[in-house]
């Protein structure tokens, strides 16, 4: 159809840009269905509260359910600035401050359900994930998961804060944050993992000296950035994806054996 677009998509959703203006996003499983309905309650409730622009998305299609917002502009974040660090610590302190009552209320997953799909991640982790890497590093998963599964679930979070969920103009600007299927009440640590962890450290230190970033924060923040990976390797088992799979397991050994 003229005016339609493929435009990729992650893990849980396809797109097609339509018009050049427009964002639509279906699921590609059943179960992430769910998701997207709750991004229609969340985001037009979440997006006045916050520094920067998100989408905002309302259901143009039922069976198979369709979600259209309209498009940010902006590219994948390559290049971070301490500006940038700066203004994304804005950001986040506005979205965990947010009443989290208010997004349950809109279907993001409480404190009580992300305990459990986390407890539940955190097993199979410790098993047959686990079981793939080399012995030496199967003891600190564990001890790795015993850390995280202590984290507490009071704040709302994006849930998947990445270069690749963080646009810019081209003048560097930040223009959007992207991606908000993985929201839910949660640790605010594991939205500063990227931030803290691999971003370079002009960016890093904007962000935690505008946000506040404490030390069991940090700590925290690295251990979210550890276990990324393992996420990553489950993923591709759940989908018969080889190749992601043996890329989740060497970035995981690269992180759990680094200083």
């Amino acid at each position: 159809m003229a005016g339609r677009v493929e435009a990729g998509g992650g893990w849980d959703s396809t797109a097609v840009l339509v018009d050049g203006v427009w964002l639509e996003r279906t699921a590609r499983r059943p179960d992430v269905e769910p998701w997207l309905r709750t991004e229609t309650r969340l985001l037009p409730w979440l997006a006045p509260r916050l520094p920067l622009p998100v989408p905002v998305p309302h259901v143009v299609g039922e069976d198979p359910l369709v979600v259209r917002h309209r498009v940010l502009p902006g590219e994948p974040l390559t290049a971070p600035t301490p500006a940038q660090g700066a203004l994304l610590g804005r950001f986040l302190r506005a979205l965990h401050a947010t009443p989290l009552p208010g997004a349950v209320d809109r279907g993001v997953p409480g404190p009580e359900r992300n305990r459990a799909l986390r407890a539940a991640a955190l097993d199979r982790f410790r098993g047959p994930v686990a079981a793939l890497l080399a012995p030496p590093l199967r003891e600190p998963v564990a001890a790795l998961c015993d850390r995280l599964a202590a984290a507490p679930a009071d704040t709302l979070v994006h849930g998947d804060l990445n270069p690749d969920h963080l646009l810019v103009d081209g003048a560097g600007r930040l223009t959007g944050v992207i991606d908000w299927s993985d929201s839910r009440a949660g640790d605010p640590a594991k939205d500063l993992a990227w931030a803290l962890a691999e971003a370079p450290r002009g960016f890093a230190d904007a962000l935690a000296r505008v946000y506040g970033v404490t030390a069991a924060l940090a700590d925290r923040a690295r251990d979210w950035h550890r276990v990324g990976p393992l996420y990553t390797v489950a993923f591709g088992r759940d989908t018969g994806d080889e190749a992601l799979v043996r890329l989740g397991l060497a970035e995981a050994a690269r992180l759990l054996t680094a200083p």
